[in-house]
């Protein structure tokens, strides 16, 4: 049964199905531990910045790990290091659950992130894989929408977890659900074809890995903690200086090692260069707007916590039921037409909000332009990252697609960190505590000052991102659909 599964026409679905039920379970664990934080505070007997560091240390160790991993799976076979982070993240979701103290929790959970990088590295990598050039954009659509499901599930599934079995639970539940999809990885993936020769000839570049690793690490902590500490306060320009400094080893020993991590001469393709570029733009752009919202509806308008999470689903579904759509359409039209469009939409909807936004604007109109912004990311994301892994080897594959992952997490948190200085900035410059923490609706006009020129800002951002998904060109023709290869002997590593 398993040769007729593998030889059969429907097997890229099997390996789309087997992928994607990791993917879900570790997306759904980022927002079911989010719901569970006060339950670990008052567990703990701790405050809400220690906290915290269960998932910031998790976030880290993913967004530090996941190129390196991308390209162990390039090397090594992104079979078994898909696994091997399966393995390592059940191991942690259990350690987690057991944890006797806060500090093991937090241990945990960055152990646990390592085994995230590893599936998030490879995890899209073997799914496009499995899909000829001219359906690459479905692959990444059908699995944006994944994400997407996850994101909005994982806040209600944590919810019923910890209301009925306490918080606990959402790290056991991922043991037996994590168990299953080892074992049906196992028998379904075999190991990628396209990485026999980059097994044969190259080594894994470890000091290469470990630059990347801390120069993300560093970036990461300052634009995180840039806004609190003070942008020119000592701890922050050293790490200015650190991630300068590790960022600059990184490049001169990429360009320079034999089997380098990074091909840092794939970024003179225009596709990839211009497409990695308008990707991080538009995510800067948009991410800022998911953080700084709740906000507004729980601490202006004064919406309870649970109906905010409830209007947020629209936005999310919004991704999820469009991003297929827009990644079949870019294997047949294209990707420029989408990709300018999308960026467009969301700017629009950037602009809209800053213009009109006011301390009693309608709920119908911020769910609205949320949802605005999530179509126009929705044709964007899948063209996008379809342009530019169809610019490079499918040996390239592993690390490529970790490098669109790690774009959108740096992206993320850099948004999130500017937008939130600009708001307190401009909170201060009121009168008001420059502090996020003091946003209720006696000080609505001085946070919502700030948040206009907070969007203002993004929709500028997302400007520069239309500007470069034009001129950054178009495939000439489609690609033609790959047949699939006849399946090998069986061998004992399968």
């Amino acid at each position: 049964m398993l040769r007729e599964i593998r030889t059969g026409p429907g097997f890229k679905w099997w390996v789309f199905a087997t992928i994607a039920v990791g993917t879900f379970v570790s997306v759904v664990d980022n927002g079911s531990v989010l719901i569970a934080l006060p339950e670990i505070e008052e567990h703990f007997g701790s405050d809400l910045p220690t906290v915290q560091w269960v998932v910031v240390g998790n976030a880290l160790a993913i967004s530090a790990l996941i190129l390196p991993m991308g390209r162990l799976g390039d090397i090594a076979g992104r079979k078994w290091v898909y696994i091997g982070g399966l393995i390592i993240f059940v191991t942690g979701s259990a350690l987690a659950g057991l944890a006797a103290n806060l500090s093991w929790l937090i241990t945990a959970k960055v152990f646990q992130g390592i085994g995230s990088a590893m599936i998030q590295g490879n995890g899209m990598a073997t799914t496009i894989s499995s899909f000829s050039g001219a359906e690459r954009g479905k692959a990444l659509g059908t699995h944006m929408s994944v994400v997407g499901s996850g994101a909005i599930a994982g806040p209600a599934i944590g919810g019923l977890l910890v209301a009925a079995f306490g918080w606990r639970s959402v790290f056991f539940v991922n043991v037996p659900i994590g168990i299953l999809t080892i074992l049906i990885s196992w028998y379904v993936l075999r190991p990628a074809r396209e990485t026999a020769a980059e097994r044969a000839a190259g080594r894994f570049d470890w000091p290469g890995a470990a630059l990347s690793a801390l120069a993300l690490l560093a970036f990461l902590l300052v634009v995180g903690n840039g806004h609190r500490l003070g942008w020119d306060s000592p701890a922050v320009l050293l790490g200015v200086a650190a991630t300068a400094a590790l960022l600059s080893g990184f490049i001169w020993w990429e360009l320079r090692a034999e089997s380098p991590m990074l091909d840092l001469r794939l970024f003179r393709r225009k596709l990839v260069a211009i497409g990695a570029a308008a990707s991080w733009l538009s995510f800067m752009g948009m991410s800022s707007s998911r953080f700084m919202m709740p906000f507004y509806l729980q601490r202006v308008l004064e919406i309870s916590p649970r109906d905010v999470g409830l209007l947020l689903i629209p936005p999310a579904l919004c991704m999820v039921l469009l991003g297929p759509v827009c990644g079949r359409l870019s294997d047949r039209f294209g990707w420029r037409a989408l990709t300018v469009s999308g960026l467009a939409l969301s700017m629009a909807a950037s602009v809209i909000i800053a213009a009109n936004l006011t301390g009693t604007s309608p709920v119908v109109f911020i769910v609205l332009m949320l949802m605005l912004q999530s179509c126009g990311m929705a044709l964007f994301n899948s063209p996008n990252n379809s342009s530019i892994l169809g610019a490079v080897e499918r040996s390239q594959y592993g690390v490529v697609a970790g490098l669109t992952q790690l774009i959108r997490n740096s992206a993320n948190v850099t948004s999130i960190a500017v937008a939130t200085t600009v708001v307190v900035v401009t909170m201060g410059s009121y009168g008001v505590e420059p502090s996020l923490d003091a946003v209720s609706p006696a000080v609505a006009g001085a946070f919502v000052a700030g948040l206009k020129w907070a969007f203002f800002l993004m929709a500028g951002m997302l400007l520069t991102g239309v500007v470069l998904a034009v001129i950054r060109g178009e495939r000439k023709r489609p690609e033609p659909a790959a047949p699939t290869p006849p399946e090998p002997a069986q061998t004992p590593a399968d």
